[in-house]
């Protein structure tokens, strides 16, 4: 089972998110409606991945990774983000940040496991 840990502000996301990954029952689904939510949640419970929203009211998806690699259990955990402006620019910004994967908005729910799965391989 894979822990996943999801950031993201829009709740209609969040659901589709959540019955995709739990259709698989390969997920389990710990989700979070902001960066700051997320913090509190991360002294807590520790995920195999994070799934972050890129845009987000208060703190980014960036900003909110940032304060999670400060713990030392965060260090090597892979990020994902999710994001609505998907230049190939900033695509790469985030990979060189060390995302493991970037993941358009909208998404397919049908592949979102799968592409979750591949991140975590390639990090690894």
């Amino acid at each position: 089972m894979i822990k996943l840990l999801h950031v993201e502000d829009d709740a209609d996301i969040r659901e589709i998110a959540e019955m995709a990954l739990g259709l698989s029952g390969e997920f389990e689904i710990v989700q979070c409606e902001s960066g700051e939510a997320a913090l509190a949640k991360v002294e807590s419970y520790t995920p195999d991945v994070v799934l972050l929203d890129m845009m987000m009211p208060g703190m980014t998806g960036r900003q909110t990774l940032e304060q999670m690699r400060k713990k030392a259990a965060f260090a090597d955990i892979p990020a994902i983000f999710m994001t609505a402006r998907a230049q190939h620019a900033e695509i790469e910004e985030l990979l060189d940040t060390g995302a493991a994967e970037v993941i358009s908005k909208p998404f397919d729910p049908m592949t979102l496991g799968d592409q979750i799965k591949n991140a975590i391989g390639r990090a690894d």
